[in-house]
């Protein structure tokens, strides 16, 4: 079965939430509650074509830049 754009973004953006929660050690309904009190839900689901080609590690290091200051982290690893 060949997913659609939107089925692959949507899964990559589960699977994402759920290694970051664990990396965390936090609970998944825990880390997305803070992503949406921070209003960043959309930004990371929507940096699918940037987080699924590099190291996770990566997506962490910017995720948590997002969380502390509302802006992507500005390493040019990342771009």
């Amino acid at each position: 079965m060949k997913l659609s754009k939107l089925d692959e973004e949507m899964w990559f953006f589960i699977y994402l939430l759920e290694h970051y929660a664990n990396h965390k050690g936090r609970l998944t309904g825990d880390v997305l509650k803070e992503w949406d009190q921070h209003g960043i839900t959309d930004e990371i689901y929507d940096g699918y074509f940037q987080y699924h080609q590099e190291r996770i590690e990566n997506a962490y290091e910017d995720i948590d830049c997002l969380v502390a200051t509302g802006k992507h982290l500005l390493d040019a690893s990342l771009r």
